[in-house]
């Protein structure tokens, strides 16, 4: 199996760069992918990115991810305060995931506080801007290393 990692956004993440910028900053999706993309190089990674603002889609990515990849880094978006299915498909596989918010959940609305992934998940990452995305490939190259 090549050395690949899937990068997955959820819903309205296609929106970056247009949507509330003062939260979300002024990078849009496509740039957070390739820097992505550029750092998974750097690290000996194939990253293949995609993003869905359907929950079942990316149910599927990550039961794809399981025979395709080596590990996922997943910013669910607010499927992450509310599935339980993205939950338990991150707990039905057997690669590592590292979820990512863009934003410092803990420090917005009350209902954003939880995450459903997060127990099922390697670790978290939140409120370091879109660069959490990279923190989180070099975490993926610490732990399958």
């Amino acid at each position: 199996m090549s050395k690949t990692i899937f990068v997955l956004n959820g819903p309205n993440l296609n929106m970056l760069g247009k949507r509330e910028p003062g939260i979300y900053g002024g990078k849009t999706l496509n740039d957070i992918e390739s820097e992505c993309v550029a750092a998974g190089r750097q690290l000996g990674f194939d990253v293949e990115c995609f993003q869905s603002n359907h929950e079942g889609i990316l149910v599927d990515r990550l039961h794809e991810a399981d025979d395709r990849a080596i590990g996922v880094v997943i910013n669910p978006g607010a499927y992450g305060h509310t599935s339980i299915a993205l939950h338990d498909a991150v707990r039905a596989i057997s690669v590592p995931v590292i979820e990512v918010h863009i934003s410092n959940i803990h420090a917005r609305e009350e209902f954003r506080h939880k995450s459903m992934i997060a127990p099922a998940a390697k670790g978290m990452i939140c409120g370091l801007g879109p660069g959490g995305y990279i923190l989180a490939l070099h975490a993926l190259h610490n732990i399958t290393n």
